[in-house]
């Protein structure tokens, strides 16, 4: 059996598999220690497939899974981890901004004791000054409103150990912020520094939208800060309600109550009915977290398998 897998999930990565599965297997041949390759097909569209077929035709110690459908990175994620039965594992992009010449250095943290080795970037090359803050100002975000600590600036790039893979195996929940779960799990976690490059080949498959819609996947997963939140924006809301009707009272009483303060009017209005909906809109996001575990569906289904014929 392996020592350790490497997992690769993949969606609409023709364009660059072949350069990384080079340089990946140039790792792997340094590596003192028997070791496979897993990719994970997320129900590509392009001949990402074909080309995951012949790499596993040509290298024996490469496996694939093939999705039923596009599930999601997460659900990948999850299906190639859950395929590692022996050893330890290290999850990985293809589009090559990870670079696979750090995974040694992660084995020797692996090797030295701990369980999660996970790698911190040190800078972003290859993208926009707006994205860098955004990212940034995620990870921030979430370091304070969550009870997990999850580390700054730290990608799904990492090594975990069979304890670990045991313990991420046990969580099934529908809704998967990997990120996250590999902090929950805790153990012994330590960091390898390293300068993210820019992707090598093909179109990024993360633009803003689903970058926004991970960012409220990760606060929502691992948070009840919003609700807080909602919770003290009504109170505060209240409160200025209150204070505005007393004086309003008062004026009334003294000056009488002349026709006027129409806009004034409309204006508290407003200002209510928004707050109401965002707070509707937060126990809605909840709620609806709720609807989707409780219908208990499969994480996924696995279309196509092939294993490692001769790990080395």
């Amino acid at each position: 059996m392996p020592q350790l897998t490497v997992v690769v999930p993949a969606y609409n990565e023709s364009a660059v598999l072949e350069t990384f599965h080079q340089r990946l297997g140039k790792v792997l041949d340094s590596l003192p220690l028997d070791s496979c390759v897993l990719y994970v097909d997320d129900g590509s569209r392009d001949d990402t497939w074909s080309i995951i077929e012949a790499l596993a035709a040509a290298d024996p110690r490469t496996g694939a899974l093939k999705l039923s459908r596009n599930f999601g990175k997460e659900t990948a994620l999850t299906a190639g981890l859950d395929a590692v039965t022996a050893g330890a594992a290290v999850v990985i992009d293809a589009d090559l901004q990870d670079p696979p010449e750090l995974i040694p250095a992660l084995v020797e943290q692996w090797q030295a004791g701990h369980d999660v080795v996970y790698a911190t970037r040190s800078a972003r090359e290859g993208e926009s000054g707006f994205k860098r803050f955004t990212a940034a100002a995620f990870y921030r975000s979430m370091e304070r409103l969550s009870d997990t600590a999850i580390p700054r600036d730290t990608g799904d790039f990492r090594l975990l150990s069979r304890r670990a893979l045991d313990a991420l195996g046990q969580l099934r929940e529908r809704q998967r912020f990997m990120k996250g779960l590999f902090s929950w799990i805790g153990y012994r976690q330590t960091s390898v520094r390293y300068l993210r490059e820019p992707r090598q080949a093909g179109t990024t498959k993360w633009n803003y939208w689903r970058l926004g819609q991970l960012a409220i996947e990760g606060i929502t997963s691992f948070s009840t800060a919003p609700l807080r939140l909602a919770t003290w924006v009504g109170l505060a809301s209240a409160g200025l309600a209150f204070v505005y009707g007393i004086l309003v009272l008062v004026k009334s009483l003294f000056y009488g109550d002349p026709v006027r303060g129409y806009p004034t009017l409309m204006l508290v209005i407003l200002f209510l009915g928004g707050v109401q909906l965002l707070a509707l809109g937060v126990i809605g996001e909840y709620l609806g977290r709720n609807y989707a575990e409780s219908k208990q569906r499969p994480l996924y289904f696995i279309e196509e398998r092939r294993l490692p014929r001769h790990p080395r």
